[in-house]
């Protein structure tokens, strides 16, 4: 007899949603982490009393969220307080000047307006152009519905016709293209150019469908109060509610396999596990090439895992401060013009060179939740740097870390935050290494496999395993979207289970 029902690799958000989940249904689930807490991308730690959260920085979507909490008896609202986040965004140019976007749409038109009078009268007719993407009807499908097979996709088109042709425009055309077709202004461009790369992409390779990101925002955007860490921990607690246990520290360095089934997984240490089902909740990449081996998948499977390309690697400072920045919102853009936003994957990140030229975004979790501060007057930052490529020519992250370092924290204080080199208490920086050393992302990837037009829908690769019998995939390999989405592949997951595996 097996040791566990259902062996989760990974305690991220889709993992411990699928294990939860599971625990629910009544098997009997194992979830193992290699880091000493749960949440992977969507955790927070602690240094020398300050704040900060390791990379996902807000929660939107939050149907998707109550859908998994809805799944195990209860609610997101009844486990995580929210706190509203307005404005949205606030962009800072080169020059100084800023622009401020509320949650309101009228309101965003009369502040585009005070810069841009005609992209203000075009912002209606870009809101009506996205407003079927982010409807119930639309947004809710292309997220939550499972396309993760070619059946799946087509099944979805023919019963959702007018929502598949409304689709082509924007998966032909770029998101560059987009914005392109609405605004004229260079900074109401920039201020939407750097969601790109929320995507893992610049703004001329991004598919035009990643317009719904700016628009989709303005249904709401939260912070949970206690930092990201918060919706993973109920995660854990609900599922441990239901007998799912949780080991941490423990690093899975083999899965083992027998007949291309699942047998269960070897840990680190050499100590074996089985069971029948495994969830994996890692990049899909590792799991196939290093965890399973290329002598257990067929040629087409390998062919297939081979193709992809991990996705973009950035590195992150993180803030703490003895005072708080003159900064306006929970996220704030440090930008740089259109034209300078994509070449920078041309002419530095492809080439393996550091990008000269610093923009990204800047987080304030202790605006909105000043529970977080060890002391009063005391705030924290994280900062997303220019996309950076994990290995760079004729140097070494650990070498140039620390003059990094200090180059990003003087260029912000010479006209993002006035001030900032002054009220430094502590500073941290997490490089591409570091985030495959610390998480086990692989070459740093935050957003795991490049989602460009090859590797979207069901040509990412499959939740359901069609090379091992017994493997399922959650997280962002199976499916793009950020947090929401991959907290939600672990619903899509479990209903796979139950059904292919009574």
């Amino acid at each position: 007899m097996a040791d566990y029902d259902v062996i989760v690799i990974g305690a991220g958000l889709g993992g411990l949603s699928a294990g939860a989940i599971l625990a629910k249904q009544g098997r009997k689930v194992l979830v193992l982490e290699q880091a000493n807490q749960v949440g992977g991308c969507c955790s927070s730690f602690r240094k020398d009393g300050y704040h900060f959260d390791v990379g996902a920085s807000i929660f939107e979507a939050e149907e998707m969220f109550d859908a998994i909490f809805q799944a195990l008896g209860s609610s997101l609202y009844d486990e995580v307080e929210l706190l509203p986040c307005d404005p949205i965004y606030s962009t800072i140019y080169e020059d100084g000047s800023r622009l401020n976007i509320p949650t309101d749409q009228e309101a965003t038109m009369e502040a585009i307006a005070e810069i841009a009078p005609e992209d203000a009268r075009n912002w209606p007719a870009y809101a009506k152009a996205f407003h079927r993407f982010i409807a119930k009807e639309g947004l809710a499908d292309i997220f939550t519905i499972p396309m993760f097979s070619l059946p799946e996709l087509i099944k979805w088109v023919f019963k959702n016709p007018g929502q598949a042709a409304a689709l082509v425009p924007y998966l032909i055309n770029s998101y560059e293209d987009v914005l392109n077709k609405y605004f004229k202004n260079e900074k109401v461009l920039e201020s939407m150019a750097y969601q790109a790369y929320y995507f893992g992409l610049p703004p001329d390779l991004a598919p035009g469908l990643m317009g719904v990101l700016p628009l989709g925002e303005h249904l709401g955007i939260t912070y949970p109060k206690g930092g990201m860490i918060a919706v993973p921990k109920a995660l854990q607690g609900l599922g441990e509610k239901f007998g799912m246990e949780v080991q941490l520290g423990k690093l899975v360095s083999k899965v083992m396999v027998r007949n291309r089934r699942v047998e269960g997984v070897e840990l680190e240490d050499g100590t074996q596990i089985t069971s029948n089902l495994v969830v994996s909740n890692i990049n899909a990449i590792t799991l196939y090439m290093d965890l399973i081996g290329e002598e257990h998948l067929n040629w087409l499977a390998r062919y297939g895992i081979k193709s992809y390309t991990p996705a973009l690697s950035t590195p992150m400072l993180y803030l703490g401060l003895d005072y708080e920045p003159p900064l306006d919102a929970h996220h704030t853009l440090y930008t740089t013009s259109v034209k300078e936003i994509r070449d920078c994957w041309y002419d530095f990140y492809l080439k393996g060179l550091l990008p000269e030229k610093l923009f990204g975004l800047i987080s304030w979790p202790t605006r909105e939740d000043p529970s977080l501060s060890s002391q009063e007057g005391c705030h924290s930052l994280n900062i997303i740097i220019t996309p950076s490529p994990y290995r760079l020519k004729g140097s070494d992250w650990d070498e140039i870390k620390q003059p990094l370092q200090e180059k990003i924290i003087s260029y912000l204080d010479s006209y993002a935050i006035p001030g900032l080199a002054d009220h430094v208490q502590v500073a941290e920086m997490c490089t591409p290494k570091d985030f495959e050393r610390k998480l086990k992302l692989r070459e740093g990837a935050l957003y795991d496999i490049r989602a460009d037009l090859t590797c979207i829908g069901f040509l990412r690769p499959s939740m359901k395993s069609r090379s091992i019998k017994g493997l399922y995939l959650v997280g962002v390999s199976p499916h793009v979207g950020g947090a929401p989405a991959a907290a939600y592949t672990g619903l899509v997951a479990s209903d796979y289970i139950d059904r292919y595996e009574r």
